[in-house]
């Protein structure tokens, strides 16, 4: 049930979000930068690929295509990826990984995959009509060394001026986050994992 608003209290409310607009426009306003951002989602909580596919969503809204490669997810269809095909050749979906390194069992073998993988990348970096680059879980495979630290963060720093990258996973190493423009922590507060609830499709996967 709505509760009753006096005048009085109307009144001071609009005075205050009047106020509030003023400060939060001209804030705004100084604000003239435009450029490509380097965006990492990282932590333990859940949600980390899930937002970057938002964002390529967003940005397909715009008109402009999107490049996705994942470095550790292989064999798995999942929702995101289905849904996305319906944009045809506005995106570029690269599923480069086989799974993670306790399936595989064979380092040689991630090691090779990741390289792949990060030469797909590049490839798609150079692509001028790419306008958001997702790479997804490249932090798994920088915190497990399959690929140079140096060299990736670099090459993320040199892209042209215009093109958004969005990198996924645990762990994200300091270099990435300080070379970032925006960082986001998944904080885990509770996930039915825990009590024994199985991946399920269209929540997981």
């Amino acid at each position: 049930m709505t509760r009753e608003i006096s005048d009085s209290e109307a009144a001071r409310h609009r005075e205050k979000m009047v106020n509030r607009k003023s400060v939060q426009d001209a804030e705004v306003a100084e604000k003239t930068i435009e450029k490509g951002l380097l965006m990492v989602n990282t932590g333990p909580g859940k949600g980390k690929s899930t937002a970057a596919f938002g964002l390529a969503l967003r940005m397909l809204g715009t008109g402009r295509r999107v490049g996705i490669v994942q470095f550790i997810k292989g064999a798995w269809s999942t929702g995101e990826q289905q849904a996305l095909t319906i944009f045809g050749d506005r995106v570029e979906w690269r599923t480069m990984g086989e799974g993670f390194t306790w399936d595989t069992q064979d380092l040689k073998r991630d090691l090779a995959a990741a390289t792949k993988a990060w030469d797909e990348a590049k490839m798609l970096m150079a692509d001028e009509t790419i306008g958001l680059l997702v790479l997804d879980e490249l932090n798994i495979a920088l915190r497990y060394d399959y690929l140079d630290l140096t060299e990736v963060v670099a090459t993320l720093q040199s892209r042209r001026p215009d093109l958004h990258i969005i990198v996924t996973g645990r762990n994200a190493k300091p270099p990435l986050i300080e070379a970032a423009d925006m960082v986001t922590e998944m904080t885990l507060v509770k996930h039915h994992f825990k009590a024994g609830v199985k991946a399920q499709s269209g929540i997981e996967y």
